[in-house]
């Protein structure tokens, strides 16, 4: 039963209630014909305040319940779930951005895999390598620097295609939570902008960490490669100074 024909139902009760209290008032009255019938005034009296009294309750108590539908639609209203879910993609955004990162080149994103190539490649040069061995180190320090740059690039390719499909999902959001019916369809609102606030600063963070490696790739290159270099003087100057000597040509009459 809605509201609305809840309060027309108690109209109809309080009209019959009003009927009923005028035909006791009318069966009350003495008969025009018995002229010598007794009158009872006061008994008649209080019959009608008894019934007044009655029809009081009655128009309480109507009121009561429709005071107690009001609540249960206003419960129902914010009891009402949010028809729009942006969850779904929101765990899409974010599993891509996990797919880029582990597809990150040559040295991932692994404490061991840092350790053991930065061993190999990066904190290993010595005088005594072989000038092969030297160039083969340079050659796949180069080619780390260029895979993080990269790296770094794609990542950011992705976090600014995701601007149009976050600036989409705020929209509906924030006009669902203006429209909403009630407390719940609102806090779900607020809660899906917060979910993708937080997935914008997941982008953020994957972003640095991306331009981050690349740095901190090339920083170590440079590093390695003066360290490669004074390694290469090293060997070079364990051989004997070249010292001119005096050369005769034959014909020349000297």
């Amino acid at each position: 039963m809605t509201e609305k024909s809840f309060r027309i139902r108690a109209k109809h009760v309080r009209f019959g209630c009003v009927v009923t209290l005028g035909l006791v008032s009318f069966a009350s009255l003495p008969p025009a014909h018995a002229q010598w019938a007794v009158y009872d005034g006061a008994n008649h009296v209080q019959s009608i305040l008894i019934a007044a009294r009655e029809l009081q309750q009655i128009d309480n108590q109507i009121t009561s319940l429709a005071n107690q539908a009001q609540m249960l639609v206003n419960q129902g209203r914010n009891l009402a779930t949010l028809p729009l879910s942006t969850l779904s993609t929101l765990q899409s955004t974010v599993s891509q951005t996990t797919a880029l990162l582990a597809q990150a080149q040559n040295i991932a994103y692994s404490v061991q895999s840092v350790e053991q190539q930065y061993q190999q490649s990066y904190s290993s040069v010595s005088s005594g390598m072989s000038d092969s061995t030297l160039f083969s180190q340079a050659q796949t320090r180069w080619q780390n620097s260029v895979g993080g740059f990269e790296d770094a690039l794609k990542l950011q390719a992705r976090v600014v295609g995701n601007i149009p499909s976050d600036s989409s999902a705020m929209t509906q959001l924030v006009s669902a939570s203006q429209n909403s019916t009630g407390a719940l369809q609102a806090a779900q609102a607020g809660n899906q902008l917060m979910a993708l606030q937080s997935r914008q600063l997941s982008d953020i963070q994957a972003e640095l960490a991306a331009n981050g490696r690349a740095a901190e790739l090339e920083r170590a290159r440079q590093a390695a490669n003066e360290a490669g270099a004074e390694a290469q003087y090293q060997h070079f100057a364990q051989y004997d100074a070249y010292v001119p000597e005096a050369v005769s040509v034959p014909g020349s009459g000297d």
